[in-house]
């Protein structure tokens, strides 16, 4: 599949998307504390989306049954929101959203704490919340795909962490799922030039223990095979002339149509 290069014109609808996407997560997360469940943060980013005039992407997307995707400790991603499963003192919670405005989509997510967590949890998050950061700060039309998983390879090693490999970021746009994909490691498969105009997210999930993980019976939910904690952080990209512009960026809210 080519690598899609958007124009003007896409861009505008994407970034909306993007920007949505960004107050949809600020808002879920303002809600995460113990005693809070995860299908009651589906239910307040499926009506947020949709009230908004957008589509949550997740939502039945080759059969996944909810709106966005909440991953407790060792769930590394793609975690099935519950409406049982109330949020506990100590663990952390990644919550991903993606939404479908103007046909375009805008994907991140980000991993909270509820309440006090121990120093295992605050390590693995601010890793895996610099690994995103490094992994972004390669981008541009000077650079290569293999450039962003080395950096966040790199870094992750260097704090004692690991790199999921069976899960990556990918292209995005019209479609969810598109190229280029995106490895948070090093690697040895094809490796592009980015181009001014490529849309795509980095999104490393980095693990405290091993970095193999378990699929569930449920099709969906992924572990960390030796159960031990995972953190994720994603962005949603664009390749511009002179570097890179994140187009999920928190700070976009400010003065726009989202900012309420």
């Amino acid at each position: 599949m080519a690598i899609d290069i958007k124009g003007p014109a896409e861009l505008e609808k994407m970034l909306d998307s993007c920007i949505m996407a960004a107050a949809c997560l600020r808002m879920a997360g303002t809600h995460v504390r113990p005693g809070v469940t995860t299908g009651y943060l589906d239910k307040l980013c499926h009506e947020y989306i949709l009230d908004h005039g957008g589509i949550p992407a997740p939502l039945n997307y080759h059969g996944f049954p909810r709106s966005i995707c909440t991953s407790i400790d060792d769930v590394v991603c793609h975690g099935i929101p519950d409406d049982k499963r109330a949020l506990r003192e100590g663990e952390i919670v990644n919550v991903d959203v993606t939404t479908i405005l103007h046909g375009y989509h805008g994907d991140t997510s980000a991993t909270y704490a509820v309440g006090e967590v121990l120093p295992d949890a605050r390590l693995v998050t601010e890793t895996a919340r610099e690994c995103l950061a490094l992994g972004i700060a390669t981008v541009s039309p000077k650079s290569r795909i293999r450039d962003i998983g080395a950096a966040i390879e790199d870094h992750a090693h260097s704090k004692d962490c690991s790199v999921v490999r069976d899960y990556c970021g990918h292209g995005i746009g019209r479609e969810f799922h598109t190229e280029p994909q995106v490895p948070h490691y090093r690697f040895q498969g094809r490796n592009p030039r980015l181009r001014a105009g490529m849309t795509f997210t980095i999104e490393p999930m980095i693990n405290l223990g091993t970095w193999k993980v378990d699929l569930q019976s449920d099709g969906w939910t992924v572990l960390t095979r030796d159960r031990r904690l995972s953190a994720q952080f994603e962005h949603t990209l664009l390749v511009t002339p002179d570097g890179h512009d994140v187009l999920t960026d928190p700070a976009k809210i400010a003065g726009s149509k989202w900012d309420v």
